[in-house]
């Protein structure tokens, strides 16, 4: 059958479940909305959790980031998932039992102070906003192909898609929802990679296949090494980043997801703590099935798509080529006229411009896997989105409504009221979000290593020295989430947005990037937090008993 109809009946048919989920599940108290009753079981929230995590970055981009960089595409992988580690180990069981389902809040009442709960309401607003316009690129980025948009109709389909779940069930319509995204998502993604580990190496474990001989006894990180000594690029298993930005990008990953605050609300929608640390362990072997796999399909993406391509006729190229052409996310300049594609790593040479984005997408049409599959894949990817997208729609929402409506401004607010203002301001987030996805700082993993930037700049000193420091103040994680925050935005709009002067990557500050920045950031918030604090006032003796209670495990579980 025609592709266009496999794409449309997948999609239509996840689409469909999505929105009955929405409006069986719809919230009618702010409990339900904000945490989603408390009634979720660890299974089906570690599987809601993974979903959430496994965001537009980590379906749509990461394996064609690793496809282009190679083996520095590797500190992402590591980095995000060591993020999670750190963060359902170290970090949420005690966030849970501190019982503020927000960042805003837990900082609020730790630190004693209205004026840190506005700060964090306006750290947790930056990152979330940051993070969404990754996953609304993505959105984009699969409708413009699969549905034969513009990407910025798409962004516009996919607000209206998020907005009518997040709004209409709030964290309990979304928590379910995700459930069913993550059974489409991580099915769209294991299909093609099995097929096509099975079709170059015979192997159908792709975690095994990508290390493993090709059909010719040659192993396929051999070839792909070989094929870019060819074309000029650096070997595939080899890099060029310096390894102290490797090292800041990965700690940044790291320490922003331990900060990121619509992971951290997951573990509140289940009943007890250990309920909490069990949808931990569930979500952890949910994200491996993936993140294990993107290497494999990032080798495979990449070694069809040089062999296809390169040296070929453009007029001979496959149909796929065109559709991704006709959104511009691959380009093709003929500068010498001959009417041959050319793709070599000399930029003066060089004809051909590809996004990182389409490789994950492309893979099983480069691969010339059936169309049934290519409808999968897109119904996966839009799962993958807009969870996350959904997710972060609800912070955004609970911050204002929340941290920002009921704790400071009007705390006499009715339930009613409240709930209202978390729908309303949920509407004005997906407009906002909406804006950046058509106008992001970058490709879709790269903008959401700048959200993890920022949450590490401001929030994991904050929450790590909130549990684990007693004598931390007010006065030292105001300073502290302030300076982080500034220093890491200056540096964002610096060198992605050419404010300030501007510059290249000659003129890193100690040759780290962007995305690796966040760690200078952090760093530069734990000084300042602890100068600050050490020359004024310690917290109340309530607070101190406070985190003592934090740290004690509750024989109730409660």
């Amino acid at each position: 059958m025609d592709l266009q109809f496999w794409i449309w009946t997948a999609v239509g048919i996840s689409f469909s479940i999505y929105i009955g989920i929405a409006i069986w599940s719809r919230a009618s108290s702010t409990s339900e909305f904000y945490v989603a009753g408390t009634g979720v079981s660890p299974i089906a929230n570690g599987m809601a959790t993974a979903a959430d995590w496994m965001s537009a970055a980590s379906f749509i981009s990461m394996a064609g980031l690793i496809s282009f960089m190679g083996y520095d595409g590797s500190v992402y992988l590591m980095g995000w998932t060591g993020g999670y580690v750190l963060l359902a180990l170290l970090l949420a069981p005690y966030l849970r039992k501190f019982g503020k389902f927000t960042v805003p809040d837990f900082i609020g009442d730790r630190y004693y102070s209205n004026i840190a709960r506005a700060v964090a309401v306006f750290c947790a607003l930056i990152v979330s906003f940051t993070y969404i316009a990754g996953q609304m690129r993505g959105v984009g980025v699969v409708f413009s192909r699969y549905l034969e948009v513009d990407i910025n109709s798409g962004v516009y389909i996919g607000m209206a898609i998020v907005l009518f779940y997040a709004v209409l069930g709030g964290m309990k319509g979304i928590t379910y929802t995700q459930v069913a995204q993550y059974c489409v998502l991580i099915f769209a993604y294991m299909l093609p990679a099995i097929f096509i580990s099975f079709m170059m190496t015979g192997n159908v474990v792709p975690q095994i296949g990508f290390g493993s001989e090709g059909q010719d006894g040659i192993y396929l990180l051999d070839k792909l090494d070989g094929l870019h000594r060819e074309l000029g690029f650096t070997e595939y298993t080899s890099g060029e980043k310096s390894t102290l930005d490797l090292l800041f990008i990965m700690s940044a990953l790291m320490v922003g997801t331990a900060g990121l605050p619509h992971v951290i609300v997951r573990f509140f929608t289940v009943k007890k703590v250990s309920d909490a640390r069990k949808s931990a362990g569930w979500a952890l072997l949910f994200i491996a099935v993936l993140y294990t796999t993107a290497p494999a399909v990032a080798v495979f993406s990449r070694t069809n798509f040089i062999q296809t391509i390169n040296n070929q006729i453009y007029s001979n190229l496959p149909d796929w080529f065109d559709k991704w052409e006709s959104t511009g996310l691959i380009k093709f300049d003929d500068k010498n006229q001959d009417g041959i594609v050319k793709y070599v790593a000399d930029l003066r040479l060089n004809e051909l411009t590809v996004d990182a984005d389409i490789m994950t997408l492309a893979n099983p049409e480069i691969a010339q896997l059936p169309n049934w599959v290519i409808g999968i894949m897109a119904a996966g990817a839009l799962a993958a989105a807009l969870s996350t997208a959904a997710g972060l729609l609800l912070v955004i929402s609970s911050s204002v409504s929340h941290d920002l409506i009921k704790r400071i401004i009007n705390p006499s607010v009715s339930e009613k009221n409240e709930l209202i203002a978390a729908r309303v301001s949920a509407f004005g987030a997906v407009i906002m979000a909406g804006y950046f996805g058509i106008n992001p700082p970058g490709f879709v993993a790269a903008t959401v290593a700048l959200a993890f930037g920022l949450a590490a700049a401001s929030f994991f000193p904050a929450i790590v020295l909130g549990i684990f420091y007693k004598r931390m103040n007010r006065e030292g994680v105001i300073s502290g989430m302030i300076v982080g925050i500034l220093l890491m935005l200056f540096y964002m709009t610096k060198f992605k947005f050419g404010w300030f002067g501007g510059g290249n990557e000659s003129d890193w500050w100690f040759g780290i990037s962007p995305e690796g920045f966040g760690t200078v950031a952090m760093i530069t918030n734990f000084l300042v937090s602890f100068i600050v604090s050490k020359y004024t006032k310690a917290p109340p003796a309530s607070i101190s008993k406070l985190v003592e209670d934090i740290r004690i495990p509750n024989m109730n579980d409660s």
